[in-house]
């Protein structure tokens, strides 16, 4: 199996996946290995990326709360956050703090990104769609987790932080560049990849594992091969077998092209 993270990791910064990584993919296949992406986006913002690489398979998206069949286009799976649990987290955390900027992503198969004002500055292509709202309104529908941002923290000092003030119930991850999450406890990546797995009668030992930021190190600690890309944070290269090329330089084909013996694109 190949399990590859999106942002970061299979996607380039234009959020395109080269020629020679879609080549890559189609040559594994053809040899006899699954790809299944595991992703920090939900199913529903997934779904431009199993059409561009023509993926029917199993996904695991939600930080491992939610496993998607893509070629049916049904949420197999997921999981609600605790409501009362995260505002209490975030009243703890911002009387530590300071002032946070919010977003959540509401549960189901409809799930969307739902901003408060402030969230979103610059490039925000990982939250596409996404609409705004006032706080109190976030909480509206059910969510699956919340994101947080601060305006003079660091990614790693908010994450930090967000630990300490967490309910029972709840964890944190640092999901990717300005991107920290509250989501709930007992899931992550490698719980959600095992079920894949097992579905599919394969273990840990028959994983080549990809990825580029924290969120992605259960992920590689479970996978029997785990690969960190050239861009990505210094942790996670820390629990890898080898370090790829960057997203923008074919990392991951050219793993594969060698680790799986498929050749090259020309």
């Amino acid at each position: 199996m190949v399990a590859t993270d999106l942002d970061g990791t299979l996607l380039r910064g234009d959020a395109t996946v080269s020629p020679r990584t879609l080549g890559a993919l189609r040559r594994a296949k053809a040899a006899g290995a699954e790809h299944v992406i595991v992703t920090g986006r939900p199913a529903r913002g997934c779904l431009p990326f199993f059409t561009a690489l023509a993926y029917t398979g199993l996904a695991v998206c939600g930080q491992g709360a939610q496993i998607y069949d893509a070629g049916r286009g049904r949420l197999l799976c997921g999981t609600v956050l605790d409501r009362p649990a995260a505002q209490a987290t975030l009243r703890r955390l911002t009387a530590r703090v300071g002032q946070l900027d919010l977003a959540v992503v509401t549960s189901g198969e409809e799930a969307e990104f739902v901003v408060c004002d402030g969230f979103c500055r610059g490039d925000e292509r990982e939250l596409a769609p996404y609409r705004t709202a006032d706080r109190a309104r976030l909480w509206e529908r059910p969510v699956d987790k919340v994101l947080l941002r601060h305006r003079t923290l660091s990614d790693n000092a908010l994450t930090r932080a967000a630990l300490e003030c967490a309910e029972p119930g709840l964890t944190v991850v640092h999901a990717g560049p300005r991107i920290v999450e509250l989501l709930p406890a007992g899931f992550d990546k490698a719980t959600g990849l095992a079920q894949v797995a097992r579905s599919l009668g394969l273990t840990a030992g028959d994983v080549i594992a990809f990825g580029d930021m924290p969120n992605d190190i259960p992920l590689l600690r479970w996978a029997g091969h785990a690969v960190a890309m050239a861009n990505g944070h210094p942790d996670l290269k820390a629990v890898a077998d080898e370090i790829a090329p960057a997203n923008d330089d074919d990392g991951v084909a050219e793993v594969l092209e060698r680790i799986l013996d498929i050749g090259v694109l020309p």
